[in-house]
């Protein structure tokens, strides 16, 4: 069955593609929501939800139709495309969903990916603790000096390791990619990508905490600006936020 369903005459190629993972604080999802708004993208494409939790709701600013849980949102305009992921992968389809996504993302004709992703904050070094966000280059794809990636290569982003293992008294899981705490499919997703990948792609990480992540948005929502190269002069949260982020207030009379 096709995976990608096109809602509006748009191509990805030589665009770079933003890929957020569901991970801890959901941080991938609120950056991604950043760039669309900040952006004024449009829902150009769905996605076959078949491998992922069902979950439907209204779509943003009372626009027709739905939302499902795989949308693409780009505009001819603009050299980036975003993939908005609003729930996980299955636990049995994690990794159908993952060959299906590369797939999609190796024929697209993309210039460059880049993945996003959270961390876990308490599994940090103190030397990480010096900067919120790091980076992973998977081994084997292309040179990014020469690329729409190039400027992370001139940026102060550490790249990222692993102070904690996936389990415990053995070695088995050391791998090209480090374990990512709090990652989601990051780690897996990286992994899985092939020896003849050809696209640049780099993993975007931020170190976070379950809470009001907004903040921690916008901050990484800068970093991926810069890494991208595209002007944002003010990040426009997108409507849904103020009513829909963290439900309904409390009545403050429950309290005295």
């Amino acid at each position: 069955m096709t995976f990608y369903h096109p809602t509006a005459h748009f191509s990805i190629k030589g665009k770079v593609l933003v890929v957020p993972v569901v991970s801890v604080a959901n941080i991938a999802q609120l950056v991604a929501d950043l760039l669309i708004a900040s952006l004024s993208l449009h829902r150009v494409g769905i996605f076959d939800p078949r491998s992922l939790v069902p979950v439907v709701g209204a779509r943003e600013d009372d626009l027709p139709g739905v939302t499902t849980p795989l949308e693409l949102f780009g505009r001819d305009d603009v050299n980036v495309a975003v993939i908005q992921q609003r729930s996980p992968a299955l636990k049995s389809s994690k990794q159908d969903f993952i060959d299906s996504l590369l797939e999609f993302i190796r024929t697209s004709g993309a210039s460059g990916v880049l993945f996003i992703g959270g961390v876990d904050m308490s599994n940090r070094t103190d030397l990480q603790m010096l900067t919120p966000t790091c980076h992973i280059v998977p081994p084997g794809i292309p040179d990014l000096t020469s690329g729409p990636l190039a400027a992370l290569t001139t940026l102060p982003i550490p790249v990222y390791t692993s102070p904690v293992s996936q389990f415990l008294y053995t070695d088995a899981e050391r791998t090209a990619i480090p374990f990512i705490p709090g990652g989601g499919l990051s780690r897996r997703m990286l992994s899985s990508l092939s020896d003849t990948w050809q696209i640049p792609t780099v993993c975007l990480l931020q170190y976070v905490m379950e809470g009001d992540n907004r903040a921690d948005a916008q901050l990484m929502a800068t970093v991926v600006s810069k890494v991208l190269q595209v002007e944002v002069s003010n990040w426009k949260q997108p409507s849904s936020w103020g009513h829909g982020l963290f439900g309904t207030p409390h009545d403050q009379t429950l309290y005295g």
